[in-house]
């Protein structure tokens, strides 16, 4: 949600605003706008939609600003994709905002919770508001105490001290032209900061500056910083400077473009074999089987870091592997687990007691509610692990231990390559803490060194389940209409089946429900006519028989049925109406395999219909307000 961008430096502040907005669109949006600082002061264009619209009205202005002032022979300028919270989409909504002078401009990602408050304080002042947006209070706030002798710096850091909520800000000003400020509070919304020798740059997320940089740091949760070029100083909001570590991201900006692909979407769903190698590189001894986590010390009982039980806190496609990795943990390292939305999970005042982790999965690592069931988690004595795919995220410094995904850049907002890495990621966890508590499976209990080397199987398998396939662009042909899909599953790929309608609802707009196979009885049965296309995850495994009767039942109420079966189950043929295949694999790595065909479904349906795939409406990659 809400892509940041600021720049300050000798280079074109426009081409590189616009080229770092562009790089976080997969964050959704509905307008986007861009200040640049120049001779004649901060010029704003906005525009509602998408980025072209802006650029378009960039090329009608005509007197472009020259990208250097008198006093600052530097470029500088902020730019901001909106995703609406307060206010309509409409124009004068859209960010950056000014402050009545158009002196000084801002940018923000979050909520302002206190903004009417604020706003009720600034009326009472005589000053003017051009919008409905909660964000509007923030420039004249800091102009407010600009106008009582104060420098930017210490105007924005008293501003800043003042909003509540969750946010992440960045701002400039005419006044002071050489710098920018940048603040991070609570958990909506990152902050990284890129530092090349003579130029600086400001981000939401790392795709936004990786063309320029690769030296960076990130701004923690009640953290501020002035940038400057080439330079960034960094404070807590007591005051006190912060000595922050610069980091450098390995991620290669060629793997954020789509190359020969139609869509990023279908870029990532086919770099999954790839994704799934990189997750388990150097993980796995595949002669012994032990597993290693580089980041997350799971120790050797209870006592010592093995939990008594695990809180799994995720959001979306993420709480789907959470519900996978509970089959996996619970069955392999015999621990168990609990997994909430984390949405939900801080509402229901969760018991947590000595013993406990809370597990948080999120791709970005971003996300509003899994940090804020984490922080409570944390607050309340619970281990913090986190499962994450980017680098140096809040999710990552907020715990204890991490695994990362490897998955590198998801662009598309429906996640794909994530959702496969955090399954294996949790595959791996719960063979970890099989393997510190016992070395055989004399007890009866699955044997964790036979079950990780079962991994080495895994990229091999992903790779024949994405070979070409005519069933795909056959079932979009035949179903794109429809308007209403129904998803069964059961035992470990009934999260699948979630997943499954998940993805169709996300892209295509179709109305899709998952259930677990054997509650089908118990109210969906009623919806089932010749009409309603219903996916089966069949694969041949320890529920097989149960799966071929739900099958049954839907085909004697004139149900069509699109089963995903296992290749050579020749039996199930002569049930369903279409067959998609997935190879023979371990029972417990099947979801990895029955995932593909559901995103590999959704997108030929989506892109028959001519949905927008890798920005779908109303939707954002990162979620970073509550």
């Amino acid at each position: 949600m809400c892509g940041i961008i600021g720049y300050i430096g000798p280079r074109n502040a426009i081409s590189v605003i616009l080229n770092g907005l562009r790089r976080l669109e997969y964050r959704g949006y509905d307008s986007a706008g861009i200040a640049i600082l120049g001779d004649n002061g901060i010029r704003v264009t906005r525009a509602v939609g998408k980025l072209s619209n802006l650029e378009s009205r960039l090329q009608q202005g005509g007197d472009r600003p020259s990208f250097a002032t008198r006093d600052a022979p530097r470029a500088i300028g902020i730019g901001h994709t909106r995703w609406a919270t307060h206010g309509g989409v409409t124009e004068h909504n859209a960010h950056p905002h000014l402050n009545d002078a158009g002196t000084l401009a801002v940018i923000q990602n979050g909520i302002v919770e206190n903004f009417i408050e604020l706003k009720s304080e600034l009326l009472a002042e005589g000053v003017r508001f051009r919008s409905e947006t909660d964000t509007e209070v923030i420039p004249h706030l800091v102009d407010l105490y600009m106008k009582a002798g104060m420098p930017f710096a210490r105007a924005a850091f008293a501003a800043i001290a003042r909003l509540q909520g969750s946010n992440a800000v960045v701002m400039m000003s005419a006044q002071e032209p050489d710098k920018l400020i940048a603040a991070r509070l609570g958990h909506a919304g990152g902050i990284v900061i890129g530092v090349n020798p003579d130029e600086t740059f400001v981000a939401s997320d790392i795709p936004g500056i990786l063309d320029y940089t690769r030296n960076v740091i990130f701004l923690e949760d009640g953290e501020w910083a002035i940038a400057q070029a080439g330079q960034v100083r960094v404070y807590r909001l007591d005051g006190a400077p912060v000595n922050k570590q610069r980091l450098t991201i390995a991620w290669d900006p060629v793997s954020v473009e789509k190359g020969e692909y139609r869509h990023f979407m279908q870029k990532e769903i086919f770099e999954q074999a790839r994704a799934v190698t990189d997750t388990l590189r150097g993980r796995v001894n595949f002669e012994t089987g032990e597993v290693a986590l580089e980041h997350l010390e799971v120790g050797t009982g209870h006592a010592e870091g093995i939990p008594a039980r695990i809180h799994t806190v995720a959001c979306g496609t993420s709480k789907h592997a959470g519900m996978i990795g509970k089959f996996f943990i619970e069955r392999i390292a015999q621990v168990a687990v609990e997994v909430d939305y984390g949405s939900e999970y801080r509402y229901r005042d969760p018991i947590i007691e000595p013993g406990i982790a809370v597990l948080g999965i999120t791709q970005s690592g971003e996300t509003a509610d899994t940090l804020a069931a984490m922080s409570l988690g944390k607050a309340r004595g619970a281990r913090i692990w986190a499962i994450v795919n980017a680098i140096g995220s809040q999710a990552e410094r907020m715990a204890e231990g991490v695994i990362h995904m490897r998955a590198g850049p998801e662009i598309g907002v429906c996640s794909t390559k994530t959702f496969l890495t955090s399954i294996v990621d949790q595959y791996l966890l719960a063979c970890a803490l099989a393997q510190r508590v016992r070395r055989s499976d004399a007890d009866g209990r699955p044997d964790p060194y036979a079950l990780a080397k079962d991994l080495a199987l895994l990229p091999g398998l992903i790779s024949q389940t994405l070979k070409p396939d005519p069933i795909y662009e056959a079932l979009a042909h035949r179903f794109h209409d429809r308007r209403h899909f129904l998803f069964l599953g059961r035992g470990i790929n009934y999260p699948i089946a979630l997943e499954g309608a998940l993805k169709l609802k996300e892209i295509s707009y179709i109305h899709a429900e998952g259930y677990p196979a054997g509650e089908m009885k118990h109210g969906p049965i009623a919806l089932i006519d010749e009409t309603m296309p219903v996916v089966c995850v069949a694969v041949q495994d320890g529920v097989y028989e149960k799966m071929i009767s739900q099958i049954e039942q839907v085909k004697a109420r004139g149900g069509i049925v699109i089963a995903i079966a296992t290749e050579g189950d020749d039996f199930i043929r002569q049930k369903a109406d279409y067959v998609i295949n997935v190879p023979a694999a371990p029972a417990l790595l099947t979801p990895a395999l029955t995932a593909i065909p559901m995103q590999r479904l959704a997108y030929e349906i989506a892109t028959h219909l001519g949905c927008d795939v890798d920005q779908p409406r109303n939707l954002a990659k990162s979620v970073t307000v509550e």
